[in-house]
């Protein structure tokens, strides 16, 4: 497949839903589940799907994302049949620089798209977790003779408003699309996963940038395009496990999710392994003081205090007399004495002082950002 579908990976969203945990870097790039950071699923995806070359576009803070993506080698993508190339945006003799939407990003990455001739082309989000084969769907694609196939998945009718809404026929056929619905008519929600044949999409792109500039967005502007103009666009039924996770809530869920024995995600299957840039770091220390309760901790962390339902990442400190409920501990934060953190996720490399409490609920996850430093008295 690696000849006849390449992979671009949007990862360059603010992803301003996030808070604080996205001021100083990208979405992609926050922690998930101890060990991963977000873009990992998709990039494993890639990997375990039998694509190798695949194109990563950033734009916002993307110095994390880029020094974590590196080489591509933690994924298998540093070999002679393929790799990671990170994608920014750049000024050109037309004036062009940030990209303004999905669409406009593939449009200024034509001349590196063209370069490695696809005959499709992947386009998927680096912002989801997820497991999922690609391969199955651009055999879908090809049986259908699809000019667009769209990934969908059921969601709540009443989620409908978050997400780009599918109708479809009998033969799921896309006959409308309704962008973040009120009152939606279906619900097969877009996962933000297109394959497009290479050659129409550039042809859409060239034709619009050559004139009026309209096809900024997939959602917004190509699909309503595609669909106006008869073009065969199809829907591809995707039955996993898949987490938007751009919101505090949805990201806590999801972490939560990840601590059930035998969830969905199936962390543990070897035959679909998700990678990540590993750090080599001392194993784990606990005291005789610490109390662990389906709780994951993974590599260098200290642990004095009691640990209830929640995940600690790489580097993690919790001192004496804490406790510790609920919550994800994102990279290299330091949680002091007799502190009380109850639903909530606190950002890498944060520094929670002793006594303080740090209290959320289901509906309102308390959030520490990236580097904040809570309860410690400022010299």
């Amino acid at each position: 497949m690696q000849d006849e579908m390449l992979a671009i990976i949007l990862a360059g969203g603010q992803g301003t839903r996030l808070g604080k945990l996205t001021k100083d870097t990208a979405k992609p790039a926050v922690p998930f589940g101890g060990r991963y950071r977000i873009i990992d699923f998709t990039l494993s995806n890639c990997a375990n799907s039998g694509v190798n070359t695949v194109g990563v576009i950033t734009q916002y803070q993307p110095l994390e994302l880029n020094a974590h993506i590196g080489s591509g080698a933690s994924w298998g993508f540093d070999s002679l049949n393929g790799g990671v190339t990170v994608l920014q945006p750049y000024s050109s003799s037309e004036g062009e620089k940030f990209f303004e939407g999905t669409a406009h990003a593939i449009y200024q990455n034509i001349a590196y798209i063209d370069q490695q001739q696809p005959k499709y082309l992947l386009v998927l989000s680096g912002d989801h977790i997820y497991k999922m084969d690609y391969s199955k769907m651009l055999k879908y694609h090809q049986e259908k003779k699809a000019a667009l196939t769209v990934g969908v998945i059921p969601v709540k009718y009443e989620e409908a408003k978050r997400f780009g809404m599918m109708n479809t026929d009998a033969t799921n056929r896309i006959i409308e699309f309704e962008e973040k619905p009120a009152h939606p008519k279906s619900n097969k929600a877009s996962m933000g996963i297109y394959i497009f044949n290479w050659a129409t999409l550039r042809s859409y792109l060239m034709k619009s940038y050559a004139t009026d500039k309209s096809l900024e967005d997939f959602g917004k502007n190509v699909i309503p395009s595609y669909l106006a103009n008869n073009e065969s666009v199809y829907a591809y039924a995707f039955k996993g496990y898949w987490r938007d996770v751009g919101t505090i809530k949805s990201l806590w869920q999801a972490n939560m999710e990840f601590l059930t024995p035998h969830n969905r995600l199936n962390i543990a299957d070897q035959y679909w392994r998700i990678y990540s840039k590993a750090e080599v770091l001392p194993p784990m220390f606990l005291t005789a003081t610490s109390q662990l309760s389906n709780a994951m901790i993974v590599d260098s962390c200290y642990v004095a205090g009691e640990i209830d339902h929640s995940i600690l990442s790489q580097r993690v400190s919790v001192g004496m007399g804490s406790r510790i409920i609920d919550s994800m501990i994102m990279p290299g934060a330091t949680i002091g004495k007799n502190v009380v953190i109850d639903h909530a996720l606190i950002g890498e490399e944060a520094v929670v002082g002793d006594d303080a409490r740090i209290i959320g609920t289901k509906e309102r996850i308390a959030v520490v950002g990236y580097h904040e430093t809570v309860g410690v008295e400022q010299s």
